[in-house]
């Protein structure tokens, strides 16, 4: 993996012509983020292409790999509707398989309700109080549950705590006393992200829409880093998505571990009607 860390490290230089002139950048945050505008400014003339090479390692070093994953987690999700308290239970196979269970309180019981499989292609959710059933989508489900383009890799990257929606594409940047601003465009996101400056760990992840018609934001903010091996997990997680409508979820990492044995994984009941 680390050899593919490299490879991929090298290819993206290999791709990155000298960074354009850095520029003021006024409008990085969205109206609808009530966090205060980031303004980049304007810096001397530097070898653009060395801070990209600088910027890209830093990432690339930080990035958590493994085998499997496990965790319990505290999760508080309110939207315009409602708002609501679950605890998720996790386990990972590296680019294979997603396992979730939800408990919480269900129809006014608490019980576990809700197990969710995903794959490379595919999504298993299954229903488990009220209303019992199974539902068998294809992976686009997650574009359509979250209106954001998660594909699986970038679902696993999210949940173990790796930078998502990355490009090579870096147009400006601003190296502060505590964090170290990116402003990088993609075909699909503009991308504000902000490092810590003393080990360059993300703390905050800014997606706007290139496409200005959309008007879709989504904001993550990564905090309480703890060791996890010879990592630094993020154990708090704030994840806001805005276009019509708002929501706001809430991660609290309360165990966590990494390449021991699955701990929450599932089995279709077969007696479960399918939907």
């Amino acid at each position: 993996m680390k050899l593919f860390k490299i490879v991929l490290l090298i290819a993206i230089l290999a791709s990155c012509k000298t960074v354009k002139k850095v520029a003021t950048i006024e409008q990085a945050i969205d109206k609808k983020d009530t966090t205060q505008t980031v303004v980049i400014t304007e810096a001397p003339k530097v070898d653009s292409a060395s801070i990209v090479r600088g910027i890209m390692m830093k990432v690339l070093t930080n990035t958590i790999d493994f085998k499997t994953f496990n965790a319990k987690i505290k999760i508080d999700y309110e939207s315009a509707e409602n708002s609501e308290n679950y605890t998720g239970y996790l386990s990972i196979i590296k680019d294979s398989l997603i396992f979730i269970r939800i408990r919480g309180s269900f129809l006014g019981i608490s019980a576990e309700g809700l197990q969710v499989k995903i794959s490379k292609d595919s999504v298993v959710l299954v229903k488990k109080v009220g209303d019992k059933y199974v539902q068998y989508r294809t992976i686009d489900y997650l574009k359509e549950a979250t209106q954001i383009p998660f594909d699986f890799y970038t679902l696993q990257d999210l949940l173990i705590g790796n930078p998502v929606f990355v490009t090579n594409n870096i147009v400006s940047y601003r190296d502060g006393p505590q964090s170290l601003s990116v402003l990088m465009v993609g075909d699909i996101f503009k991308h504000l992200i902000s490092l810590s400056t003393d080990d360059f760990r993300v703390m905050h992840s800014k997606l706007d829409d290139v496409d200005i018609q959309r008007n879709r934001t989504c904001a993550i903010s990564f905090s309480n880093y703890q060791p996890m091996g010879t990592y630094q997990f993020a154990t708090q997680r704030k994840i806001v998505v805005a276009e019509k409508s708002k929501l706001d979820i809430n991660l609290d990492f309360k165990e966590f571990s990494l390449n021991e044995p699955l701990k929450y994984t599932f089995e279709v009941p077969k007696n479960y009607k399918r939907k």
